[in-house]
């Protein structure tokens, strides 16, 4: 992100109000706006190079094409470590990166070999996106990050199989109801599984915190910027570490909740049509096509239930940050997405 780029003055956080859901959910579709995958090396140091000249006082203020290489960066690199997310796992590629597996893990009528074959690709595109975009003050080593993987798998897995042979069983529903149950069975799995993939992913921030920040007015910023001194971190708290591994779990929840779920309930009303039902070979390519369109929609919404630079009063911490906030007692974090 632009944060990470050199320099002591600050860019806006963003051309949206981020106080707002809908200023976030619209910042938000700009850091998932699968165009900016389309930009290429060069395009990227360009965009670098004016958020550079920005930050050093070069440029004096915000023009679109600042904002447009903002949005470039803050969808290409990490926050933390200032290097580009690799490329599959960017918030930008999720819709793409996504689809698949989640097209895999609906399909209807899925043997038991396949239901864990796809669960296990979910929970590795999973591991795979925590990490990349988790908050890097507090690395996890690689020893927990085996472990934490096959413990998610296992549950995503086990949660499935389980749903699976448990739904037939029930003698009081009626076939549609069970087909309905039976389609939902996968979002059971994706969100439990995912919960615990984030905190076990994550865990070793909630354990050591993560870096917290005193909240800076526009004039204190300012002034800082003028000294030429970079924002430190006051130290590394647990308890935020805690809220924010809680809300991203929390925003994987919303975040797979339509997709795992709109899509299978449509397609179930769709296969009974008489036009569906005669043509069982474009059964395919409308369930992908389900899934993109909630996906499109969805991933905005879902990224931004939590703002991503979180603000919190100093009180609600430990101890040793009691009096060490900023503007209006508050201390601020990276959550992580």
């Amino acid at each position: 992100m632009s944060a990470s780029l050199p320099g002591n003055r600050d860019l806006p956080a963003s051309r949206y109000d981020l106080t707002t859901y809908w200023g976030r959910v619209k910042h938000s579709a700009d850091i998932a706006d699968p165009r900016t995958l389309l930009v290429s090396s060069a395009g990227l140091e360009h965009a670098k190079s004016l958020i550079t000249k920005y930050k050093q006082g070069e440029a004096q203020s915000m023009t679109p094409e600042l904002w447009q290489a903002k949005k470039i960066v803050d969808s290409t690199l990490h926050p933390d470590t200032g290097q580009p997310v690799v490329l599959p796992f960017r918030m930008s590629c999720f819709i793409f990166s996504n689809v698949v597996v989640t097209a895999g893990m609906l399909t209807p009528n899925l043997s038991t070999a396949g239901t864990i074959g796809w669960q296990w690709a979910n929970q590795s595109l999973n591991v795979a996106i925590n990490n990349a975009n988790a908050n890097k003050s507090t690395p996890l080593s690689t020893s927990q990050m085996v472990q934490s993987y096959f413990l998610a798998v296992g549950a995503s897995c086990g949660v499935a199989v389980g749903l699976n042979s448990i739904i037939p069983r029930l003698k009081r529903l009626s076939p549609g109801t069970k087909a309905a149950l039976t389609r939902l069975v996968p979002f059971a799995a994706v969100a439990s599984a995912g919960v615990l993939n984030v905190f076990l992913m994550r865990g070793e921030e909630i354990r050591k915190g993560i870096n917290v920040f005193p909240h800076e007015s526009d004039s204190v910023r300012q002034k800082r910027e003028e000294a030429g001194r970079q924002l430190e971190p006051l130290g590394k708290s647990k308890k935020a570490a805690t809220l924010a591994v809680g809300e991203t779990a929390v925003s994987r929840v919303l975040n797979a909740t339509p997709i795992m779920v709109i899509p299978p309930l449509v397609l179930v009303r769709l296969q009974r049509t008489e036009w569906l039902s005669q043509r069982p070979r474009m059964v395919l390519p409308v369930n992908l096509g389900l899934i993109l369109t909630t996906s499109l929609f969805a991933l905005p919404l879902a990224l931004a239930a939590f703002p991503q630079r979180q603000a919190v009063m100093a009180s609600t911490l430990e101890p040793e940050f009691h009096g060490e906030g900023g503007e209006g007692g508050m201390l601020e974090f990276n959550r992580g997405l």
